[in-house]
């Protein structure tokens, strides 16, 4: 992280929000040195370690370019940045590749592309020291992934429904998982658990009938 320092606080987050082009509020700091001088304290500094999405959005790119020059793989990338629909006060920055052969980048079920999230990850949050939310797509292909996961939730938690009987899905990433969660945490009858480690997590579709119902037995 980049590191400012102004008479104030207030002074050194409105440098930034001018070179940054954005509002105080946007800017995530951390105070790391405050220093008094004279003998009011009159003349004093303080210094912090800030980041806005400009730098994260900034930082994700370079890091990627690097990563692919370094594969020998020419890729475009394009950084998206939405509101987190789990968290309003969080960001979500969703990146979108795209290649001549987008197929090695993606890998046999995805794991090349989930291999690339995972380091892209841990380096955009160890940067910046703060859990950072990154998906990463390339040609749509985890849009079209988490549409076909909710077509087999749906068919599977209809069964569970019907027939009482819980059903485990195939081992699959968390972010999956996660769209199953929240895609079928309104079906009646039905709810969802994350069993396993590692790559053998997956979910389980449990049968869960409603109160009257369990009063009635």
């Amino acid at each position: 992280m980049k590191q400012y320092t102004g008479r104030t606080l207030e002074e050194a987050l409105n440098n930034i929000a001018t070179e940054q082009g954005c509002k105080v509020e946007e800017i995530t700091y951390n105070v790391i040195d405050e220093e008094k001088g004279g003998i009011f304290g009159i003349h004093k500094s303080v210094t912090i370690e800030a980041f806005t999405s400009k730098d994260i959005k900034e930082f994700i790119f370079d890091y990627l370019g690097a990563y692919f020059t370094e594969l020998n793989q020419a890729v475009s990338i394009e950084i998206i940045v939405d509101k987190n629909k789990d968290d309003s006060d969080e960001l979500l920055y969703r990146v979108i590749l795209d290649a001549e052969n987008n197929a090695i980048i993606i890998g046999k079920n995805g794991q090349t592309l989930r291999a690339i999230s995972t380091v892209l990850k841990a380096a955009v949050n160890a940067t910046f020291k703060k859990r950072i939310n990154v998906i990463i797509d390339v040609n749509h292909y985890k849009e079209d992934r988490y549409k076909k996961v909710k077509a087999i939730a749906r068919k599977e938690a209809i069964n569970v429904a019907k027939s009482h009987v819980d059903c485990e899905l195939d081992p699959m990433p968390n972010d999956e998982r996660k769209v199953i969660h929240q895609y079928l945490q309104n079906f009646k009858n039905v709810s969802t658990v994350s069993v396993g480690e590692g790559v053998k997590r997956h979910l389980v579709i449990k049968y869960t009938p409603e109160e009257n119902e369990e009063a009635q037995d």
